[in-house]
């Protein structure tokens, strides 16, 4: 990593600031969002507070770089025109995207975003930039293809489709298998984006 522009000073060691992101997952879901610190994260990461307390501005700021570094996937593409097939490709990627994360993040966060409103305004930034890239695609391209579309289509699927993995993967301990993408997509999602 290069020092930017019109600045001074060394460049920024890239192990750093991944020791500090891994230290503050590893944390996260061992003491949770109110136990977790700026400190604690430096001394997991073996780095300076000064080190981390540089990089990011406060507690929140830190878990949201941490927690957009892992996700770090963007959703597929696919040439198909129609709506089933697109949704189909988007729900599989969002399914193993949310069995990716471990239970206990999860719940660190959603009740860190309960109690924190700075930590709640930076995932829903982050919610929000996810939501457009996983939307924009194929409910254009089957808007493109004639698909009559829901209003708000985009923000029923980024609504309806997290809510309903997670209930499966967290609560009913279930895995995320082909009869239930079929039956997500079929059943649930393609009603409600059509308007019917």
């Amino acid at each position: 990593m290069s020092t930017p522009p019109g600045t001074t000073g060394r460049p920024r060691d890239a192990g750093r600031d991944l020791a500090i992101l891994d230290a503050t997952l590893r944390l996260l879901t061992e003491v949770g969002y109110d136990q977790l610190s700026m400190e604690g994260v430096a001394a997991r990461a073996g780095v300076a507070k000064t080190t981390v307390y540089r990089r990011y501005r406060d507690k929140a700021a830190l878990v949201a770089a941490a927690v957009d570094r892992r996700a770090g996937g963007t959703p597929p593409e696919t040439d198909a025109g129609d709506l089933r097939t697109q949704l189909l490709v988007q729900v599989r990627w969002l399914a193993r995207q949310i069995a990716e994360q471990e239970i206990g993040l999860l719940g660190a966060l959603f009740a860190g975003m309960r109690g924190d409103p700075a930590l709640a305004a930076e995932m829903r930034r982050i919610r929000r930039r996810d939501e457009a890239a996983m939307t924009d695609q194929p409910l254009r391209r089957a808007a493109e293809h004639g698909e009559r579309l829901a209003p708000a289509a985009a923000e029923l699927f980024a609504e309806v489709a997290p809510a309903v993995i997670v209930h499966r993967i967290v609560f009913t301990d279930l895995s995320c298998d082909e009869p239930f993408v079929e039956h997500l997509v079929d059943d649930i999602l393609l009603p409600l984006l059509r308007g019917r």
